[in-house]
């Protein structure tokens, strides 16, 4: 498949089904991820690879909404950076995380992105926290988000390229269109 084609057929994948992730797979998207280009080339990320049901089930409960994808996963990558590497950490690690996920889609892997930071837990604890707390990761190494994969266990129809928001592309200036989004 084409990368344009991958694009097109790239969902947030939310439900998994039980086949096992090949190892080969898993270091091939974690390739992907040390492969993302950084700001000065300072690689300011780190990632904890995460497959043991137990810990999924309570990385689930990092926040109030939206992360139950979690526990049936049968993997997650927790991607924390250090912003003493760059000031620019959140947009390398957001980079190194969305190359994961296209090698993941590349490879016939759903996958979805789990935002962690400014996020709270059910009873208003920052999701940080209790994701640094359950890995033991320094409180130094902020956590951007939480990448689940698993094979899919939903459909999704391609992305219909006839819908695609053109007017959100202004050329050489910007352009009024009237609108405020």
């Amino acid at each position: 498949m084409d990368f344009h084609n991958l694009l097109l057929e790239r969902h947030s994948i939310r439900r998994y089904t039980d086949q096992p992730i090949d190892s080969d797979d898993v270091k091939t998207i974690l390739e992907a991820a040390l492969l993302a280009p950084s700001s000065k080339s300072k690689r300011p990320w780190q990632f904890i690879v995460v497959e043991d049901a137990d810990v999924l089930a309570k990385l689930s409960k990092a926040k109030k909404i939206a992360s139950h994808p979690i526990a049936g996963a049968k993997l997650a990558v927790v991607v924390v950076s250090n912003p003493e590497l760059s000031d620019v950490f959140i947009e390398d690690t957001s980079i190194a995380a969305v190359f994961m996920q296209l090698q993941a889609a590349a490879l016939g892997i759903g996958s979805c992105w789990i935002q962690i930071r400014n996020r709270f837990s059910e009873d208003g604890e920052p999701a940080e926290v209790m994701v640094q707390q359950l890995l033991d990761i320094p409180q130094y190494l902020p956590v951007e988000c939480i990448i689940t994969f698993g094979y899919s266990a939903e459909s999704r129809k391609p992305v219909d390229p006839d819908k695609l928001l053109w007017e959100k592309i202004h050329i050489g200036t910007w352009k009024d269109l009237g609108t405020t989004e």
